[in-house]
């Protein structure tokens, strides 16, 4: 039997949505990562289209980009691209597959 302080899915889910929304806003500050990855989560609730278009945003600022991506950021940068890649995927393939393989 696992303990109450036990980090996992079914105490998370105890301590509430509000509670959960605080920690994810805290953990998220300072972390652009995070805090893109929450906003494909909250398009997701609309639909793929506004899905699709927060993905767009993105691989057009990766793409204009103009820097040389470090050895050191390399698994950022990767991290990025499997989120947007996930997020097309799981959001805007089902509903809009035209605008997914546009995405790919």
């Amino acid at each position: 039997m696992a303990s109450d302080t036990t980090l996992n899915l079914k105490n998370l889910a105890a301590l509430g949505a509000e509670r959960l929304a605080e920690l994810l806003m805290e953990l998220a500050t300072g972390d652009a990562a995070a805090k893109r990855r929450l906003r494909l989560e909250l398009a997701s609730r609309s639909g793929g289209g506004d899905v699709a278009a927060e993905i767009r945003k993105r691989l057009a600022t990766i793409a204009r980009s103009r820097s040389f991506v470090d050895w050191h950021k390399i698994k950022s940068l990767v991290r990025d691209l499997d989120i947007q890649r996930t997020a097309i995927m799981t959001h805007v393939a089902p509903t809009r597959p035209a605008d997914a393989f546009d995405l790919l």
